[in-house]
């Protein structure tokens, strides 16, 4: 796989400040343009991030997957749970699966020119936050 300076320096820029603000990381896919990998802090918090030789940005993800039994909850609750997204300065994407699963995506982004430690940790921080919030407005229990 042969990455452009640009696409290999924002790669190992991402590793560094996960790393540096104590996440572990799990080795993601390379594919032409784009590389995607997950991180992990100790048992308390897991996600992924996307990088796109085409974007400006670094993009945080973290996806919640319903039963179908569930479907009536989650459109009950979708106008308080972009209430959410919209706080904490977060969008989503919503997706019913072949299986008849709903997959709830919420992301968050970090502009290469301004990423650094601090603004990764804040922007973390506020991510986290809300996928607490969404885990407390759908009443979903801590494993």
């Amino acid at each position: 796989m042969k990455y452009s300076k640009l696409m290999k320096e924002r790669i190992r820029r991402v590793r560094v400040l996960f790393k540096e603000l104590g996440y572990d990381l799990f080795e993601g896919e390379r594919q032409e343009e784009t590389y995607t990998a997950s991180f992990e802090q100790g048992d308390s918090f897991q996600g992924g991030f996307y990088i796109d030789s085409d974007n400006k940005f670094l993009e945080i993800a973290y996806t919640f997957t319903f039963s179908p039994k569930l479907a009536a909850i989650v459109q009950q609750k979708l106008e308080e749970m972009l209430k959410v997204c919209y706080e904490y300065g977060c969008y989503l994407n919503i997706q019913k699966e072949e299986n008849g699963d709903i997959s709830f995506s919420i992301f968050s982004k970090v502009y290469f020119a301004g990423l650094n430690y601090y603004s990764l940790r804040e922007t973390l921080k506020d991510f986290q936050e809300s996928i607490e919030a969404l885990k407390e407005l759908i009443e979903i229990e801590k494993e």
